[in-house]
């Protein structure tokens, strides 16, 4: 009992004294990113199995087909559009993520194949692929903005800019 006492004095400050409380600065706004990667190029980057720092498409191929059957639980070799949505949000970072499934969906069928993913992921190989040697670097899956958006959202977004305000009586 006497330690515990003795450990209370060392802990509190003696009555009267100052206590000063320190806390964190408050939050500054980040400076808005101009170097941005969209989902899907995330996807592609985190298929460079023998960690190069390059993807292939043989290491694209495998790295969706991982994917997909981790979301197809029901191992039916298709994703309905909901279970799609699970997968975008698991893989690409959110439901809505690009690319739809209606992008990817080439037969209207209201599902995704494996070999429908692959093949939207084929076209946005070559997109990326910037200078055509059959690999895609990190620096090749970055997107660059010419300019930071402002507050209000990018140019003829649907955000409501000072004009649109009502007016107040």
């Amino acid at each position: 009992m006497l330690l515990f006492a003795l450990l209370l004095q060392a802990v509190d400050p003696p009555p009267g004294a100052d206590v000063v409380v320190r806390a964190p600065l408050p939050a500054s706004p980040q400076t808005p990113a101009t170097i941005v990667v969209e989902p899907a190029a995330m996807l592609i980057a985190t298929c460079d199995a023998d960690g190069d720092g390059m993807v292939d498409r043989i290491e694209l191929n495998d790295g969706l087909e991982k994917t997909f059957k981790a979301s197809d639980t029901a191992k039916t070799g298709a994703m309905r559009y909901l279970a799609y949505s699970d997968w975008a949000l698991r893989w690409l970072g959110d439901r809505a993520a690009l690319p739809s499934p209606y992008e990817v969906d080439r037969n209207n069928d209201d599902q995704v194949t494996l070999a429908e993913l692959q093949d939207h992921f084929s076209r946005l190989f070559a997109r990326y692929d910037a200078n055509n040697d059959k690999t895609i670097s990190r620096a090749e899956l970055l997107t660059f903005r010419t300019a930071p958006l402002g507050s209000s959202g990018p140019p003829g977004s649907l955000s409501r800019t000072p004009k649109d305000k009502p007016k107040q009586k």
